[in-house]
């Protein structure tokens, strides 16, 4: 069967090797949500016949909480007054940034707090950018809501969201990026393994009320993060995730398609159709019966040049 280029909704990029991996498992599009410095990330865009990146580069962070003691964090990413919003935001549009990215702690846990938030949304609205805001905690995603990010990551273990926060995300035509493979791992590798089914109940009441779910599964290899999903192969396993959450098999297929395509504005991929990027997966099976059927790739087609697949162990 054949398949639009996957779309990852929420990526690290490291190096060449990293847009290599995600070309040979099918993933010809991925969205960058932290990388720095500017050099490295320029780099890796507009790679001819690899996959294509769009970033936020350096995100915004608070002065506390675990981002902050990520080594190598550039100092001027961290926002604690209001007022320095707009001039984070013009650096990043001025150095190509495709959107915005603000990590958000629960509230008093070290992270912007809300009016600094709520600063950084104003400005990424004002230069004509889509807000993404990390909450993986219920604090964080309100904090989130009340900002009113356009897009938010990941999901909370432990506890699924409220009603009236996934109401509030409905009503308000908010997406999300569950990151489900990520939440997996950051469970397990904590000893909570039965944490993690809060984070898939967050994602069936979010798809059942209606909110734009896509596929992102935070693949890094970032020192001291928690848990380092796989660039390109761990795509499949969110897939696997999101029919696991409720999401049919063609819901779960446009989540890495189509609907990152719609709203992160890229009008000329997501689809099989005249005109638009040679971004191709073929497989070996049909995916509408087993989702995991995305997993047997034949060949890529990165804007036209045809890869082969993944080796054993990539």
């Amino acid at each position: 069967m054949l398949l639009p280029g996957l779309i990852d909704a929420h990526i690290h990029l490291h190096d060449r090797d990293t847009l290599e991996r995600l070309c040979s498992h099918g993933v010809t599009t991925g969205l960058d949500m932290a990388t720095w410095p500017h050099d490295r990330l320029a780099a890796l865009r507009g790679v001819p016949g690899l996959t294509d990146i769009r970033s936020a580069g350096t995100p915004a962070i608070g002065p506390g909480g675990p981002h902050s003691r990520i080594p190598g964090r550039p100092a001027d990413a961290v926002i604690d007054d209001p007022g320095r919003a707009s001039r984070f935001v013009a650096g990043q549009v001025a150095q190509g940034s495709d959107y915005i990215k603000i990590v958000l702690e629960a509230p008093g846990q070290g992270g912007p707090d809300q009016a600094a938030a709520d600063a950084l949304v104003a400005a990424a609205h004002a230069a004509g950018k889509k807000a993404i805001a990390h909450a993986s905690s219920p604090g964080a995603f309100r904090m989130a809501l009340d900002a009113g990010a356009d897009v938010i990551t990941h999901v909370p273990l432990g506890e699924p969201l409220g009603s009236a926060d996934v109401a509030r995300m409905a009503a308000a035509g908010r997406i999300d990026v569950p990151t489900l493979t990520m939440m997996e791992g950051i469970a397990a590798t904590v000893g909570k393994p039965e944490a993690f089914h809060a984070s898939v109940r967050s994602v069936t009441l979010l798809h059942q009320a209606g909110v734009s779910v896509l596929a992102g599964m935070d693949a890094n290899a970032q020192p001291g993060v928690p848990f380092h999903p796989a660039h390109g192969g761990s795509i499949h396993h969110e897939l696997e995730l999101l029919v696991r959450a409720g999401l049919s098999a063609a819901d779960a297929l446009r989540a890495a398609t189509s609907l990152p395509a719609h709203h992160f504005g890229l009008t000329d991929r997501g689809a099989i159709e005249p005109g638009l990027r040679a971004d191709l997966l073929l497989i070996d099976g049909d995916p509408l019966a087993d989702i995991s059927a995305t997993r047997e790739i034949r060949r890529v087609w990165c804007n036209g040049t045809e890869h082969a697949p993944s080796r054993p162990g990539r």
